[in-house]
């Protein structure tokens, strides 16, 4: 406990455009992936725009190592096929917890991110103060695939007995 800072919430929303990898459509999820860790979401079957809605959380010890996002078609009678990947970091979110805003009015700009052929954003990211919390909205653009796009949220989550941010 003593080298965790918190939780990293991860929303998964959904995903646009991902490549058709079966006959007409694909069955997409997305492994999330940080140092040892790493979630799933579901599979949305027959479904190139899937919407996961999925809540994935990572323990966080060392904000500087970034995210990464890998997007596969279920198949049932081989290996899953890939559908892209992608990777972000999130040290600019952690930079705006460490501000310790509070009473902002929703929906308050803090900082933004811009796209860079460093990050896999698709468009400007702003880390925003919402319902009371500092949240970061993004869309990243997956690499090593035709098409497809992954929107998603972070927010933190701190733990009583962690060292904090």
């Amino acid at each position: 406990m003593e080298h965790l800072m918190g939780l990293l919430r991860i929303r998964i929303h959904r995903g646009v455009n991902l490549a058709v990898r079966d006959l007409r459509s694909s069955d997409p999820y997305v492994i999330v992936r940080l140092g040892k860790q790493k979630l799933k979401t579901r599979v949305v079957r027959k479904n190139t725009n899937p919407e996961w809605n999925e809540d994935l959380t990572l323990t966080i010890a060392d904000p500087s190592l970034p995210v990464k996002l890998f997007v596969y078609d279920k198949d049932r009678f081989s290996f899953d096929d890939k559908m892209g990947d992608a990777e972000f970091e999130f040290g600019t979110f952690v930079e705006a917890l460490r501000m310790r805003l509070d009473g902002l009015p929703s929906g308050t700009i803090i900082t933004r991110v811009q796209p860079t052929r460093q990050n896999c954003l698709a468009g400007e990211s702003r880390v925003v103060w919402a319902g009371g919390k500092v949240v970061q909205d993004m869309v990243l653009r997956l690499r090593n695939v035709e098409s497809g796009e992954i929107e998603l949220r972070l927010e933190w989550i701190d733990i009583p007995g962690s060292r904090g941010l």
